[in-house]
């Protein structure tokens, strides 16, 4: 269900971006906050596991976070960050099956199925590129039945680098024959972004609302799209 006052915006006339299509082959797309909504995510991290942790530790929900949030931060962008064995192992909780109990909260963003299906429709080789851990991208194929429409799904934990770093750009374009010119990356991540362009990809997307439950907000230095309706229509180009 859109949050409160979010209807307007979903109904706005999508606006053309500067993606010419006619000269892209291959589609690199994000996961968390790009294709699904970012919202079962921070409530995950933000407020379901805090609270788990404090009953079992006895504390107040909030003394909870106070205690988990810096631990999270001080791993922010890096393989650590993404990786669930790694919690697993730091906080003494099933982490992949507290994410099952949440699961009622992943959500596919809207336009996204029909991006998909013209993408194929139209031959372009579609790749998942994630940082999420392998676990996570079990349950959330399984919710949404995305898994049919990529040629291929790439996770960081595969070449044991973060998308943050040039090193996973370079084993992504040996594993998959990437012609970077021809490519297109959709992120929602700034320090992704920045490393995929640093990279050289040829046409680098910014998904401006990744959570339903956020406002829009522009990411400088990019194309920006709020719902992949915005990502020019694959049907105008023949």
């Amino acid at each position: 269900m859109a949050p409160a006052g979010a209807g307007d915006n979903s109904r706005r006339k999508a606006r053309p971006s500067s993606i010419n299509w006619s000269e892209i082959d291959t589609i690199l797309l994000d996961m968390d906050g790009t294709l699904l909504d970012l919202n079962f995510d921070l409530h995950f991290w933000m407020e379901y596991l805090p609270l788990v942790y404090a009953n079992k530790h006895n504390l107040t929900h909030q003394q909870s976070k106070d205690k988990i949030y810096p631990m999270l931060e001080a791993e922010q962008g890096n393989l650590h960050w993404y990786c669930l064995d790694y919690w697993q192992k730091i906080f003494k909780l099933d982490i992949a099956k507290l994410k099952e109990d949440v699961s009622h909260l992943i959500q596919i963003h809207p336009f996204v199925l029909d991006f998909l299906t013209q993408a194929k429709q139209h031959n372009k080789r579609i790749y998942l590129v994630t940082n999420a851990h392998r676990k996570t991208l079990q349950l959330k194929m399984r919710v949404t039945n995305l898994e049919s429409y990529f040629d291929a799904i790439i996770s960081s934990h595969d070449y044991n680098i973060a998308k943050e770093e040039q090193g996973f750009w370079q084993q992504l374009e040996q594993a998959v024959g990437l012609d970077k010119s021809k490519s297109i990356f959709f992120d929602d991540s700034i320090s992704v972004l920045n490393s995929a362009k640093k990279f050289g990809i040829g046409t680098v997307v910014a998904i401006s609302k990744p959570s339903s439950k956020i406002e829009t907000k522009t990411v400088k230095g990019f194309i920006n799209i709020e719902t992949f309706e915005q990502a020019t229509p694959l049907k105008h180009h023949s």
